[in-house]
């Protein structure tokens, strides 16, 4: 180490930031339950006794792993390593999203996106952005703190206009959109992915009152629950 205990480029380059795998092994954790924050609804009960046909049909896609990242849009180094590490390029068109199979990226602001992987792949990706990205940038897990809920079916825009000041015409909101906007008196990140498609990244905090609030405002259209 330097005087005043400030540090050379290769002892930066030499450290490595404290990454922790936030999913028990349940290998020697049985006994531990992964649990959802729609968990006490029990949709998996719900889709086995209720209505198979209606003009909504919601599924939680749930334990996802959600990462937030904050880089320099503008730096080649960063932007090609998280492409190595995801498969896919970051969207950087505001409002924008990309795919890659199980993986998907939401542009959020000019430096940050959230990325959402399957969720046991987490801490694997958490990993390769500390081995392959350099230069100063962020990357936080938040998986335990939100859901991912889809809506579909042929009424799902009418639910949504129930929900969101937001445009939701195709030519408006074409599939890939994303938004992060006002929904009900909650927030939610909207993600178009078909004419009659959309994710919901929720708040666990608001998870059961965005349920509760989905399932009146369905009413008139007719709820299906997928698990």
């Amino acid at each position: 180490m330097s005087d005043l205990n400030v540090m050379t480029p290769a002892e930066i380059a030499a450290t490595k930031a404290a990454v922790m795998d936030q999913v028990p092994d349940l290998k020697t954790n049985p006994e531990i339950q992964g649990q959802s924050p729609l968990h006490h609804a029990d949709l998996e009960s719900l889709a086995k006794v209720g209505p198979k046909q209606g003009g909504i049909h919601l599924r939680e896609h749930k334990l996802l792993g959600h990462l937030t990242l904050r880089c320099n849009p503008e730096s080649v180094d960063q932007l090609a390593a998280a492409e190595r590490v995801l498969g896919v390029a970051l969207p950087l068109q505001p409002l924008t999203s990309a795919e890659n199979g199980d993986y998907s990226i939401r542009w959020m602001s000019p430096d940050e996106w959230l990325i959402l992987v399957p969720g046991l792949e987490a801490f694997d990706v958490e990993s390769k952005f500390r081995d392959e990205m350099g230069g100063h940038y962020s990357l936080v897990n938040s998986s335990g703190g939100s859901t991912v809920l889809e809506l579909s079916g042929a009424n799902v825009v009418e639910l949504l206009k129930k929900c969101t000041p937001v445009d939701l015409h195709s030519k408006q909101f074409p599939v890939g959109k994303v938004v992060s906007t006002v929904f009900a008196k909650s927030t939610a990140i909207i993600r178009r992915t078909g004419e009659q498609r959309f994710e919901l990244v929720i708040r666990r905090s608001f998870s059961d009152y965005v349920w509760l609030w989905l399932q009146d405002a369905s009413r008139e259209f007719g709820l299906v629950i997928e698990a």
